[in-house]
């Protein structure tokens, strides 16, 4: 049915739509809701109907002897911080293994974490680092990988090879590149994320203002969605912990679009700041925070009361990217792309804890050990 659906849909403009008939026959077959009614087969259940995130609360046995580090990429040093967060000092620092660290990205298993290195162009590597130890292994070539997630059944590592234009699925043991999905018509393919049953993917093309719509078990492009102005640039995407919206940051349009999950039609659009860029739920799934990377400041909605809440600006400026939120919940950890130093933030009370000086060209930062049960990758999307 969802292969006769990409058939049907296409990799056409924006006129393509999936058909709500699909989602509504899925629906009528089972008491479940919509959304979750025929999840990607071997992906693990949602512990909620409701709330996509609700195994975030607490951490994974598995992941209990994991050292509590920040591991900061520094795209134009070439490096990788690591800082202690008890501290807030930078206790090591080590080459990326490769050309412009982009992101941190934690293994599906959560036992591994890999620095993601996309360039020389036509080359790229992965850099694994132990979580146990904090420290990294041999880097290894994989073509391309500006950044990186996991397929919600965790079947494959998704390599997303932003100059290469294309989705491309790795066996995540052997690090052999098993598909290729080419992306032609997603000039500068760069986030993602996953419908609450696992089986499509919204994926951000930062250079053409335009969405792209994937169906992950089928490994085809359903559509894409061209946003208003070819000038905008999207960026971080997140699903609503109830499943139903996907929210899109875009840096040009200084705010966030958003898509029925369901549907993936234009649900509106949300100002926040200049540069929207990057996109956090809270470890209670009641609030998401936006990083507005040009204005240094940090956007904070609620979905309960489906708005704006609170806009709170670095003092004394900054440029929060991306980053991630302490396993508390408490502390929110974020890079300053265009400052050489990573922000620690207290998200309870909304003061700076810490200003930390890293290399040049932070950009995906981590935090870990996160709570959850996987990861669905960039820099810890934890189901």
């Amino acid at each position: 049915m969802l292969a006769a659906l990409a058939a049907a849909t296409g990799c056409g403009g924006a006129s393509g739509s999936t058909s709500e008939a699909t989602r509504s026959a899925v629906a009528t077959s089972t008491a479940a809701p919509a959304h979750i009614a025929n999840l990607l087969p071997g992906m693990p259940p949602p512990l909620s109907p409701t709330d996509v995130y609700a195994a975030n609360r607490e951490l994974h046995p598995s992941v209990a002897g994991h050292r509590t580090l920040v591991y900061v990429p520094n795209s134009e040093s070439h490096t990788v911080s690591v800082i202690d967060p008890a501290t807030f000092q930078v206790i090591d620092t080590f080459a990326a293994g490769g050309t412009e660290p982009q992101h941190v990205v934690p293994a599906y298993d959560m036992q591994t974490l890999y620095v993601t290195n996309d360039l020389p162009l036509g080359s790229g590597s992965l850099l694994p680092i132990d979580p146990r130890t904090g420290t990294p292994g041999e880097a290894f070539p994989v073509r391309d990988p500006y950044n990186m997630y996991y397929t919600p059944d965790g079947q494959y590592a998704l390599v997303v090879a932003e100059a290469d234009k294309s989705l491309d699925f790795y066996d995540p043991r052997t690090w052999e590149k098993k598909h290729a999905v080419a992306v032609p018509d997603c000039a500068g393919v760069d986030h993602m994320d996953f419908t609450a049953d696992g089986r499509f993917a919204l994926a951000s093309c930062e250079f053409i203002g335009r969405m792209l719509v994937l169906d992950v078990a089928n490994r085809t492009v359903v559509k894409t969605i061209d946003l208003p102005s070819r000038s905008d640039k999207p960026q971080d995407v997140k699903l609503s912990p109830d499943g139903l919206t996907f929210f899109v940051a875009d840096m040009v349009a200084n705010g966030l679009y958003t898509f029925d999950a369901l549907t993936f039609e234009s649900k509106g659009f949300i100002p926040t700041g200049h540069g929207a860029h990057g996109l956090y739920v809270t470890r209670d799934s009641k609030q998401m925070l936006i990083t507005n990377r040009h204005e240094g400041s940090i956007s904070v909605w609620d979905f309960a009361r489906n708005e704006l809440v609170h806009k709170w600006f670095i003092p004394g400026g900054g440029s929060p990217d991306m980053g991630n939120i302490s396993a508390d919940g408490k502390v929110f950890w974020v890079a300053g792309r265009h400052h050489g130093e990573v922000y620690a933030i207290d998200i309870a009370n909304w003061n700076l804890l810490a200003r930390i000086p890293v290399g040049a060209g932070p950009h995906g930062l981590t935090i870990w050990p996160q709570p959850g049960r996987y990861s669905t990758g960039h820099t810890g999307v934890m189901r």
